[in-house]
């Protein structure tokens, strides 16, 4: 797992030893990066669930103004920060339950949400984004998800976007209107 591109382009990423953390394939980092490659520079971003942080850590890479990563296993929160040291860059690394986060933390541009994928997070996430607005006008909401995975769709001004398959995995694309 590599840094795409950017500042920290090229560098390793640490993985963790067991599998309670799923870390975002390549190919699929790759799509996401795509969809919203112009849409980073300058942003704050939150990366729910952060896992290896990697997401966030190519915001930053990219041109992110700021990064917050959220996450509740004390062995994620190690990896992120080590993997933020390896490429030189700096963010906000938070042990927290994501939900409870989502109550009482600032307005982002980018939300990147990835939690297990056979749980029901995504609903009562995406109903905390609504109810508490933390996302400014024109911000974007990526998920990922298991292909096939119905996701919801969230109350005005939130919107549903559009949905993308990439083997077994669905990424799912929300925003605010402006």
């Amino acid at each position: 797992m590599r840094v795409i591109t950017g500042t920290a382009r090229g560098r390793k990423l640490k993985t963790p030893e067991n599998y309670d953390i799923r870390p975002t394939t390549d190919n699929v980092k790759e799509s996401i990066f795509n969809i919203i490659q112009f849409d980073i520079e300058g942003r704050k971003v939150l990366d729910l669930f952060a896992g290896t942080g990697q997401l966030g850590i190519e915001c930053l890479s990219r041109g992110a103004e700021s990064a917050v990563f959220v996450d509740r296993s004390r062995e994620a929160v190690k990896i992120v920060r080590d993997n933020l040291a390896a490429c030189g860059l700096k963010g906000t690394v938070l042990e927290a339950d994501s939900v409870s986060f989502l109550k009482t933390c600032d307005k982002f541009d980018l939300i990147f949400i990835d939690p297990p994928y056979d749980s029901d997070l995504y609903e009562e996430v995406l109903d905390n984004i609504n109810i508490f607005d933390i996302l400014r006008d024109g911000g974007i909401i990526i998920c990922e998800a298991r292909r096939g995975r119905e996701m919801p769709e969230m109350r005005p001004p939130y919107r549903k976007s559009r949905e993308y398959n990439y083997g077994s995995v669905k990424l799912c694309k929300y925003y605010k209107e402006q």
